[in-house]
């Protein structure tokens, strides 16, 4: 079954017993006092979640296919490591400080350490694991890159591909057109190491701090599972948790970053008070001032605008088409058949103006845009979450006055975080510059 290869699939009695090779074999569930699902590690009283035929199953992760007690994970190992010549291709060049970050990781992955890479949005994290893609690649390991977000996944596939042309590099998410295969490098969301165990010398997760990944006990486990005994973990992230640098303090190396590559520091948002942001489309005249400000904005640049919920972001939308009905905009959302093609338009500057829901708060880049987020006292809108979105602006070409706007009618824990963190950001980053020259 080629589909083994490198990962795990479940098998039913009849199926595990036409398996050939050198396949390994592990009860899908085991039955002490409780029911133990193998596959994402949920326990149940032997009484709960039975079927007809007296077997148990596990509704944790049935979304991934269901999993019964009489069924088997089977995977097929993968022959031993062998080194190998990497084509690698990428003629860009790090900067002193991205080379310091890039050469440690190496070195980490060497000595057997787990790394963070606590980085400035913008900092160039994605060119500073290139060497260490190589690396283990090099010595026949196998390496995943992993996001809680398909946009990052899309983003991230295509520079993959062409900085390591040889690889034959898989990319796989839920709707994701091809199929699995086995390969040395594989770029995925994190669902997607449901479907391994004990796959991956590397494993380097973007944007770690990201939902859904952050708080879910069964996208955890998949990872743990997911990766070798003797494998390494690296995180990518601009805005780490406190409760993560504390779980992580005796067994990573954290390696930190204050200065984006192009170093200019990050844009430090612009606080605006907005008495009824909630219903500014309800009438004409509350509307007027988002409509003063994205037209402000739209001398320099094209605009995304952050909304906190997708319907609130319809009404949002549909309303200000009315009041500039010659502007090329539209919205995007996780609902979105055409998601892709419309972050790509906005890309290839199509549209002036993108609705946007936090789907977009991070591992997208686009040219010449500034942002405004509505509500900017919502719940949705974490500290890392207004971090992230402020990082799209200027993060790459040359400096287009680029500005992001933060309306709220209420002050909150997370706003201030969030410009305390960049302002304090910005001050190391002048710090690091001063002592370099």
């Amino acid at each position: 079954m080629q589909e083994m290869i490198g990962r795990q699939v479940v098998v039913d009695e009849k199926e595990k017993n036409l398996l050939k090779g050198n396949i390994t074999l592990r009860p899908a569930m085991t039955r002490n006092e409780k029911i133990r699902c193998t596959r994402c590690g949920s326990s149940y009283a032997k009484d709960q979640y039975q079927l007809q035929n007296g077997a148990n199953y596990c509704p944790n992760c049935i979304q991934f296919g269901r999993i019964t007690s009489f069924d088997w994970l089977a995977s097929e190992d993968i022959k031993e490591k062998m080194p190998r010549e990497v084509a690698f291709t990428w003629k860009g060049q790090l900067t002193s400080a991205q080379n310091h970050v890039s050469k440690s990781l190496v070195k980490n992955v060497t000595l057997k350490k787990n790394s963070l890479v606590w980085a400035v949005t913008g900092s160039g994290k994605t060119e500073m694991i290139f060497p260490v893609i190589q690396a283990v690649l090099s010595t026949g390991g196998r390496v995943a890159i992993a996001s809680p977000r398909i946009d990052v996944c899309r983003e991230l596939f295509p520079r993959l591909e062409a900085v390591f042309p040889k690889e034959n590099a898989l990319l796989l998410y839920g709707d994701s057109e091809e199929k699995y295969r086995f390969s040395y490098l594989t770029i995925c969301t994190i669902h997607q190491f449901a479907n391994f165990y004990h796959a991956f010398d590397l494993v380097v997760i973007d944007e770690i701090d990201a939902f859904p990944y952050e708080g879910d006990l069964l996208l955890h486990f998949f990872v743990s599972q997911a990766i070798k005994k003797d494998g390494q973990f690296i995180y990518l992230t601009a805005t780490p948790p406190n409760h993560l640098l504390e779980e992580i303090k005796d067994d990573f190396s954290i390696e930190k970053l204050p200065i984006r590559f192009h170093k200019r520091p990050l844009i430090v948002p612009e606080l605006i008070w907005y008495e009824n942001w909630q219903h500014c489309y309800s009438k004409r005249r509350r509307l007027k001032k988002f409509i003063s400000y994205l037209n402000e904005l739209l001398i320099d640049n094209d605009v995304l605008v952050f909304c906190p919920s997708i319907s609130y972001m319809q009404t949002l939308y549909h309303k200000v088409k009315l009041f500039l009905p010659e502007m090329e905009m539209t919205s995007v959302s996780s609902q979105d058949e055409r998601r892709e093609e419309k972050v790509q338009n906005m890309r290839d500057k199509k549209y002036r103006v993108l609705f946007t829901t936090t789907i977009l708060e991070r591992g997208v880049t686009f040219e010449r845009v500034s942002v405004i987020i509505m509500g900017s006292n919502h719940p949705v809108y974490s500290k890392s979450a207004l971090v992230q979105i402020v990082g799209r602006v200027d993060r790459k070409g040359e400096f287009h006055n680029g500005r992001a706007i933060f309306f709220y009618n209420q002050m909150t824990t997370a706003i201030k975080s969030a410009c305390v963190e960049i302002k304090e950001m910005n001050q190391l980053a002048k710090r690091w510059q001063t002592d370099a020259m």
